[in-house]
């Protein structure tokens, strides 16, 4: 009897031992296709690399020692505003992170998507649960074929669990971790779009105000000057050199440009408030001493095409977004195979609480089962259908981002090249003018022309100074977009793991 007993337990645990390895054996099995990164073709080298402002790390020679590129040679880092040394504008960029209400609502929403994972995963692993249960039952002494004096109430203890785990023989619980994981990086990918979005936002409002600050510099300088000229001609019509006439001109003039100044004050305050937005203050907690944009325009690293690719996090999140549809089509494609589930339970029931953590008072129980559809009218196949779409979509979402990414950095190393030609033109522009205006004075005071030949210089130099001025708040406009286009101090390598 011994010996049978030995035997069946062998045979048991072999069909245990069987059956573990065979579940491990499918488990190793993944339904649907494995992710690649959609193909791109980036361009050699930028049309407008040479271009002002920016800095392109020169090639490698032919039979060159010199190691691949990695996103980060060469390129901006961290902190890209410190590039234009500029404390207040460090100081404001600081305050972006911990201040900025949208930044934390992005912040939430990865970290939604990160608990998604953990819910993912959670499948891998089997549900257990264990129960307790007493009661205290009696049944009737009337009821049919009720045997005279048996017992009719009696008390049921149960101590037990269960334990049930459906193995990923398909592949859906991988997959749906690689869509969820995939999902979360997209999510972070977002985050750090927006981070960039909102610093450059920034540093484009503060060179703007910057720049009116410059402009109101020159008007106030031009202001003092009008105020010269018209002293003079009051002087010369007292002398009975010059007419009303011109003492009108002139204040007109002088009243004209002062008019102009008092309007910058309508921009530079809605840049103010801007700023305040972006550092989530009230506008009256920020006040901006004025600073004329006297900073040097600092060179932006380029790098090459190529890496473009591994710091724009928009690109990241649309490839991100692409490998999460991908993992919908094994998701789709697994519900063609069985669901099986694997479950047990076990514990004690006894009539008494003394004795029901004894041997005989054990029960226990082991099984699977197999569920296979059958028919569903398509709609399996119409769900694979919709997720290959979807990720044809996405794909193609992310070559356009690419190609759009690509075109952004052209454009805004356009925009430094043709700025900086227009620049040094406009200084040219601003010598001539205040030449004319010189001689024109001289005419005028010499009696040998009349103050319309000055009004028009001074206009004409006026004109062509903050022209000038202008240039310089557009080129440092075009460096932060040249910044952004770029990806900032980002690289993939942030990405959450």
């Amino acid at each position: 009897m011994n010996v049978l007993r030995g035997r069946l337990a062998l045979r048991e645990r072999l069909l245990v031992a069987g059956l573990v390895g065979f579940v491990t054996l499918l488990a190793g099995c993944k339904v649907g296709p494995n992710y690649n990164r959609p193909a791109t073709a980036p361009p050699p080298e930028y049309k407008e690399g040479g271009s002002a402002g920016a800095v392109v790390p020169p090639p490698n020679p032919n039979g060159g020692t010199w190691k691949p590129a990695s996103p980060s040679d060469g390129m901006l880092r961290g902190k890209w505003w410190e590039v234009y040394q500029d404390p207040q504008l460090n100081a404001l960029e600081e305050q972006i992170v911990p201040q900025n209400q949208n930044l934390r609502a992005a912040l939430e929403t990865y970290l939604y998507a990160r608990d998604q994972v953990r819910v993912a995963r959670a499948d891998y692993y089997p549900t257990l649960s264990v129960s307790a249960a007493a009661s205290r039952d009696q049944v009737s002494s009337h009821r049919p074929l009720a045997v005279s004096g048996t017992m009719i109430g009696y008390s049921d203890f149960q101590l037990g669990g269960q334990a049930s785990w459906e193995p990923d023989f398909w592949g859906r619980v991988r997959r749906n971790v690689e869509a969820a994981h995939a999902t979360a990086q997209a999510s972070a990918a977002d985050m750090a779009n927006l981070d960039l979005s909102l610093h450059a936002e920034l540093a484009l409002d503060y060179f703007e105000l910057r720049g009116l600050d410059s402009d109101a510099r020159l008007l106030e300088r031009t202001v003092k000057d009008y105020q010269n000229q018209l002293d003079l001609n009051q002087r010369l019509v007292k002398g009975g050199l010059a007419t009303e006439v011109t003492v009108a001109q002139a204040l007109t003039q002088l009243e004209t440009t002062r008019a102009q100044l008092v309007d910058l004050n309508v921009a530079r305050n809605e840049y103010e408030h801007a700023i305040a937005t972006l550092i989530n203050k009230e506008a009256r907690d920020v006040s901006l001493a004025p600073a004329p944009l006297d900073l040097a325009l600092p060179g932006v690293p380029v790098g090459v095409p190529s890496q473009l690719v591994e710091r724009r996090p928009d690109i990241s999140a649309a490839e991100r977004r692409t490998a999460a549809a991908n993992a919908q089509i094994g998701i789709a494609i697994s519900a063609f195979y069985p669901n099986v589930v694997l479950g047990g339970g076990g514990g004690f029931e006894s009539t008494n609480i003394s004795t029901l953590i004894q041997g005989p008072s054990a029960l226990w129980s082991l099984g699977g089962q197999a569920t296979e559809l059958l028919f569903d009218a398509g709609k399996r196949h119409a769900i694979t259908d919709q997720a290959r779409h979807n990720y044809e979509a996405q794909a193609s979402t992310y070559r356009a981002t690419v190609l759009g990414a690509f075109n952004e950095v052209e454009d805004r190393l356009s925009d430094l090249r043709v700025l900086e030609e227009e620049a040094t033109t406009e200084k040219r522009a601003v010598a001539a003018a205040q030449s004319s205006l010189d001689l024109s004075n001289q005419r005028y005071r010499g009696g040998a022309t009349n103050y319309l030949e000055v009004l028009v210089a001074e206009s004409t130099l006026l004109s062509n100074q903050r022209t000038s001025t202008d240039l310089v708040t557009r080129q440092f406009a075009a460096s932060v977009g040249l910044v952004r286009a770029l990806g900032g101090g980002w690289d993939v390598t942030q990405l959450p793991q």
